[in-house]
C-alpha cells in the first residue's frame, strides 16, 4: 500500500505540470485565431503535427528503455545507463538538425513554408532540444524527484505562454503606440514565425535549467549496452508512431473520406473542439505515465508476490479514479461545455465516446508493463500497429455514415482491440491477477450511476447538479466500502 500511495503522490505531482500546461496551451487556441487568418494557422497546426511525430522518431523509446536498464540485473551502474543514453540523444538529435539545414529548402517546401525557411528551422531546433532533453527529465522521474520535475515542466510552459503574449499581444499594440520601443527586434511580417520562437526560446531554456543534471555526469559509454537499449526501445518507435497515427490519422482520412471540403472541415472542427472536452481524461493518463513507469521498473526488483500484488492495486485504483473523472465530466457538461462555442455544441455527443476510448487506453497503458518487464516490446508494437489498422479500418467504413461521430467510434473500438489483446496475451506471458470481477464491477456501478443520472434529468439545473454530486458520493462510498477503506486512512490524525 505504501507504494500505491507513492505512486498517487507522484501522479499528482506530475499531473500539475501536465494539466497546468495543456490547459494553458488550449487557451492559447482562441488568441491564434483571432490574430492569425485561418490559412496562416493551418500551417501552425501542420508544422506542430510534424513535430509531434519527429519527437517520437527522435526519442525512439529511450526513456522508457532508461527506466529498464537502470533497473536491469546485468547493469548495475545507473550513471553508466544515463550517461549512454544522453549520448545517443545528443548525436542523433546534432545529426537531425544538421540535416535539416542541409535539405532546409525541399523540407520547407514540403511542409507548406516555401519563403518561411525559418519556421522549419527553429522547429527543427526545439523538436532535437526537446528529444534530448527527454533523458534528464526521466532521470529526474528515476530519483524521484517530482517536484523538480514539475517546476521546471512549469518554468518551460510559462515562459512559452509568456512569450506568445508578448510577442502577439503586447509587440503589435507597441508597435502602434510606441514602435521605437521596440522596432531593433519586432517585425510585424513575421506573423506566427512568433509562435515557433517562443517556442524555440521556451525549449533551450528548459535545457539551460537541467544543464546541472548533465554536465555532472560522468561520461560513460557502452557500445553494448546502447545496442541492447535500442533493440529494446526499437519497439516501442513503431508503437509510438502507431500511437501518434492513431490519434491524428482522422486528420488525414476525414477530408478524403467526406466529398464536400467545406462540410469535411467543419465536421474536423467539432469533433477537434469537443476532443478538447475530454482532455480531462488524457492529462490523468499522462500524470500517471510519468508516475508509473519507474514504480514499475523499481518493482521489478522486488521478489516474491509483492510486485505483483502492487501490478494490480495500481490498476485498480487507475480503474477507479478514472471512472470518476469520466462520471465527474458526463455529469457536468451542462458546465463543461462553454470551455467551447456554442458554434460546436452539435458535437457534444461524441464526448462519452471519447471519454470511455481514452480510459481505455489508459487500461492498455497499465497493461503495457508485462512486455516491458520481459524486454518483449515488439508486442507493444504489433498492438499499436493492430489498432491503428481498426482505426483506418472502421473510418473508411463509418466516416461516409455516420460522420464525425465515425471518428469517435473508430477511436473506441481500436483502444478496445488493443486493451482487449495486450490483457489475453499477457495472460499468458506475464500473468498477473488484475482481479477482472472487481474491475468489472465498478464499471457497472459507474455505468448505474450514469443511466440514473440520465433518467433522473429534470429541468432544475441547480437541482441536477447536486443530485450528481450525490451520485458521485454515492460513487466513492462504494469504492470505500468495497476496497475497506476508512476515513482515518485518508485523513490521518496528526503526529501519526
Amino acid at each position: 500500500m505504501a507504494g500505491i500511495k507513492s505512486l498517487a503522490k507522484d501522479t499528482a505531482i506530475y499531473g500539475l505540470s501536465s494539466i497546468i500546461g495543456r490547459f494553458l496551451n488550449w487557451c492559447l487556441v482562441p488568441l491564434y485565431t483571432q490574430v492569425f487568418a485561418p490559412a496562416e494557422y493551418g500551417v501552425v497546426i501542420y508544422i506542430y503535427s510534424i513535430v509531434a511525430i519527429a519527437l517520437i522518431i527522435l526519442t525512439y523509446g529511450m526513456e522508457t528503455g532508461f527506466f529498464r536498464f537502470t533497473n536491469h540485473e546485468r547493469y548495475t551502474d545507473p550513471g553508466e545507463v544515463y550517461s549512454t543514453s544522453l549520448i545517443s540523444l545528443a548525436s542523433s538529435s546534432t545529426v537531425f538538425f544538421i540535416a535539416v539545414l542541409l535539405f532546409l529548402g525541399p523540407i520547407s517546401d514540403a511542409m507548406q513554408s516555401r519563403g518561411h525557411e525559418s519556421y522549419v528551422w527553429m522547429m527543427a531546433l526545439a523538436v532535437a532540444i526537446d528529444a534530448y532533453t527527454a533523458i534528464p527529465f526521466a532521470y529526474l522521474r528515476y530519483k524521484k524527484m517530482p517536484f523538480k520535475f514539475a517546476a521546471l515542466k512549469l518554468i518551460n510552459i510559462g515562459l512559452n505562454i509568456g512569450l506568445n503574449l508578448f510577442f502577439i499581444l503586447l509587440c503589435p499594440w507597441l508597435w502602434k503606440t510606441a514602435p521605437q520601443t521596440i522596432s531593433w527586434f519586432y517585425v510585424p511580417e513575421f506573423g506566427i514565425g512568433y509562435i515557433f520562437l517562443a517556442n524555440l526560446i521556451s525549449s533551450a531554456v528548459t535545457l539551460v535549467t537541467l544543464l546541472p543534471f548533465v554536465v555532472h555526469v560522468p561520461v560513460k559509454f557502452n557500445p553494448s549496452l546502447l545496442k541492447e537499449m535500442l533493440s529494446y526501445s526499437f519497439p516501442l518507435l513503431i508503437l509510438g508512431i502507431a500511437g501518434i497515427m492513431n490519434q491524428t490519422i482522422y486528420t488525414i482520412l476525414y477530408p478524403l473520406l467526406v466529398p464536400d471540403h467545406a462540410e469535411a472541415m467543419e465536421g474536423l472542427g467539432i469533433y477537434g473542439a469537443n476532443y478538447k472536452i475530454a482532455i480531462v481524461m488524457v492529462m490523468f493518463i499522462q500524470a500517471f505515465r510519468f508516475a508509473y513507469e519507474p514504480f514499475i521498473f523499481a518493482q521489478n526488483k522486488e521478489r516474491g508476490d509483492n510486485k505483483l500484488q502492487a501490478y494490480s492495486d495500481a490498476m485498480k485504483y487507475f480503474v477507479i479514479f478514472a471512472l470518476l473523472i469520466f462520471m465527474g465530466v458526463m455529469f457536468y457538461l451542462d458546465i463543461l461545455k462553454y470551455f467551447i462555442s456554442s458554434h460546436y455544441f452539435s458535437g457534444l455527443k461524441v464526448v462519452p465516446i471519447i471519454m470511455l476510448a481514452e480510459l481505455f487506453f489508459g487500461i492498455f497503458f497499465n497493461l503495457s508493463l508485462w512486455y516491458k518487464l520481459t524486454d518483449k516490446t515488439v508486442w507493444g508494437m504489433w498492438f499499436s500497429l493492430l489498432g491503428l489498422a481498426v482505426t483506418v479500418a472502421l473510418n473508411v467504413v463509418l466516416v461516409p455514415l455516420m460522420g464525425y461521430m465515425g471518428c469517435a467510434v473508430a477511436a473506441l473500438a481500436c483502444y478496445f482491440t488493443m486493451m482487449a489483446a495486450s490483457y489475453l496475451v499477457g495472460r499468458f506471458k506475464y500473468p498477473i491477477d488484475y482481479h477482472p470481477r472487481r474491475l468489472l464491477f465498478y464499471f457497472a456501478v459507474a455505468a448505474a450511476l450514469y443511466a440514473v443520472a440520465i433518467v433522473a434529468n429534470t429541468p432544475w439545473e441547480w437541482f441536477n447538479y447536486i443530485f450528481r454530486a450525490l451520485l458521485l458520493g454515492l460513487y466513492l462510498a462504494v469504492v470505500c466500502r468495497t476496497e475497506h477503506i476508512t476515513l482515518r486512512q485518508i485523513i490521518p490524525r496528526r503526529g501519526t
